[in-house]
């Protein structure tokens, strides 16, 4: 290597590091950081569970305490941070921006034991010593109707407008609500439910459930992807179930989603549900 060449490479290697130092100092006098806040953690000592639970809350853009403004509130089973909060949200705010879904309060509901509190008590006895902690479900309706939606419609602005999402487990846990507790909540997102659960014997006394709910205005989705003979045939039942029950002010969709399958249907068959509920912006 000629001594002008080693110059030249010198050279340049001086000027490469001075201009990284600079630009080092420059970026870092010129960046600052704050926490990214997309809402609240609330943390309750639930006296019907005997357990601390929490909720992950979004709130609105638009919110403020001092206004007057109330917003429909979206509850989310598997409502944890590493699970269906997040991208609910996301779908949230997006359909709020483009399409014509309101600012809406989105609470996730953080799991402790999903096999617990999603099922009911099965009459199967296989199943209780296979799963020995299930059978829940008539708590966890409890605790969601006497302390999590007191406590929502008690520190936020709530306009009435209660929306469910619950998928497999948690759609077996929606269905049940639909059926024995419906005045819970006035929107049902049902994503393929396990209703093969306990035999089917939700799905068997559904017909006597449905037929003895109120006519009054309630809204019922009900999805299901490419996933086996009987998580599509049980979708298909309870769907056909209530549209039976010839409820006037019912408003009842169902969407089969064959290119999705069990562990990728949530968030397809989400936008899909709002998709029906608010279209598009003119």
């Amino acid at each position: 290597m000629n001594r002008k060449f080693q110059f030249i490479l010198a050279l340049n290697t001086f000027i490469l590091s001075i201009s990284l130092s600079v630009f080092s100092q420059t970026t870092a006098s010129e960046v600052s950081k704050t926490p990214l806040t997309i809402g609240e953690v609330v943390t309750m000592k639930s006296k019907i569970l005997s357990e601390n639970r929490t909720l992950n809350i979004y709130l609105p853009e638009s919110y403020k305490p001092q206004d007057t403004l109330k917003y429909p509130v979206l509850y989310v089973l598997d409502g944890t941070m590493n699970e269906d909060f997040l991208h609910i949200v996301g779908l949230t705010q997006f359909f709020n921006l483009q399409y014509t879904m309101p600012e809406t309060i989105v609470v996730g509901i953080a799991n402790v034991d999903r096999k617990r509190d999603f099922t009911f008590d099965p009459s199967d006895r296989k199943l209780k010593k296979d799963y020995p902690t299930t059978g829940g479900s008539a708590k966890f309706i409890e605790y969601l109707d006497r302390e999590v939606q007191p406590y929502i419609d008690k520190n936020y602005r709530t306009n009435g407008t209660k929306i469910l999402i619950g998928q497999s487990l948690g759609g077996l846990l929606s269905t049940e609500i639909l059926l024995k507790r419906m005045e819970l909540f006035t929107h049902y997102l049902i994503v393929s439910p396990s209703l093969w659960w306990d035999n089917e014997n939700l799905l068997k006394e559904a017909s006597a459930y449905a037929k003895a709910q109120k006519d009054v205005p309630l809204y019922v989705y009900v999805s299901v992807g490419k996933e086996g003979d009987v998580m599509e045939r049980e979708a298909q039942k309870i769907y056909d179930i209530l549209k039976k029950a010839n409820k006037t002010h019912w408003k009842l969709d169902y969407k089969y989603l064959p290119d999705e399958n069990h562990a990728s249907i949530l968030h397809q068959s989400i936008t899909e549900a709002f998709k029906l509920l608010w279209p598009l912006k003119e």
